[in-house]
């Protein structure tokens, strides 16, 4: 391995902008957390990158996986979710070259797992399990019953991540073995969804109930970031203005159908503007924070 560190800290030190190195093996032959290779080679750089850069070269009797990636992607990955994996890549893997210190301190960020971090990640989880959630309760009524089981199963993972970022832990390292520790209710209601005797429709039914008064009931803790934004202004919000918003554009959501769904809890009110030209007659819909 020594070698192999070598060589590699020796190809690609000169990379024109390269930030740091880190390696992760793939402990098992079939694990995909490095997509069936022996290792991942991480290169981290600040110069421009051809997206999906990758190749496989083989060292020694090593097979590897380079990945280039830019640090706003990487940032992106992090806050996103968008690369499931990069957390364990980020923690896990060993660190060969770190200009600045740079990736120590990304890792040491994660660790800490700081509140700007939970709401991030909160609020991504809760809109992905509002989506799915509704889906499964349209699915039921269409008779559609396969896919109203595959929809609950998903919102039910969005709602065990919404647990464990409350308890401070990333969820993409091990969700249900983690679970099972921290929140064996939700646990529970996994195994009743996989597992129980009862008939599919009883089981999506279960958890559909149980989605409905504990996550929905969520709603405001989880839209913190979005009620945040809202209230930094007195004017009402377009919504390609939240869309837009700095702290909104990374996470990559749609923000329509969560608007929708605080209107109508009333933590959110409308507000209808007149456009321009005001011959048209059309009322563009703002939103503003309910005063409580």
């Amino acid at each position: 391995m020594e070698h192999i560190r070598e060589h590699v800290v020796d190809t690609y030190r000169e990379l024109p902008g390269l930030l740091a190195i880190s390696v992760i093996k793939n402990p098992y032959s079939y694990n995909p957390l490095v997509d069936g290779l022996d290792m991942l080679v991480l290169l981290v750089t600040e110069r421009s990158v051809v997206e999906n850069s990758a190749e496989h070269v083989q060292l020694d009797d090593e097979r590897a996986l380079i990945r280039m990636v830019h640090r706003d992607e990487l940032d992106k990955w992090i806050t996103g979710g968008e690369n499931r994996n990069i957390i364990e890549w980020l923690v896990r893997g060993e660190i060969w070259l770190d200009r600045d210190g740079y990736l120590a301190g990304v890792r040491e960020r994660l660790l800490l797992f700081p509140e700007s971090m939970r709401e991030q990640k909160q609020f991504i989880e809760f809109t992905g399990f509002l989506r799915t959630y509704l889906q499964a309760k349209q699915d039921l009524l269409d008779g559609n019953l396969l896919d109203a089981y595959s929809h609950v199963l998903t919102a039910l993972h969005h709602w065990a991540h919404i647990v464990l970022i409350e308890e401070g832990r990333h969820p993409e390292l091990t969700v249900w073995k983690q679970l099972r520790r921290v929140h064996p209710g939700v646990y529970k209601l996994y195994e009743e969804l996989t597992a129980s005797p009862e008939t599919l429709e009883q089981r999506v039914q279960l958890v559909m109930l149980a989605c409905e008064f504990s996550v929905m009931n969520k709603m405001k803790l989880c839209c913190s970031l979005l009620l945040d934004i809202m209230n930094s202004r007195e004017e009402p919000w377009s919504i390609g203005e939240l869309q837009s918003h700095p702290s909104i554009r990374p996470l990559q959501i749609e923000l329509s159908l969560v608007i929708h769904k605080l209107v109508k809890r009333a933590y959110v009110r409308e507000v209808a503007v007149m456009q321009e030209p005001k011959e048209s007659g059309a009322l563009e819909l703002r939103y503003m924070v309910t005063a409580q």
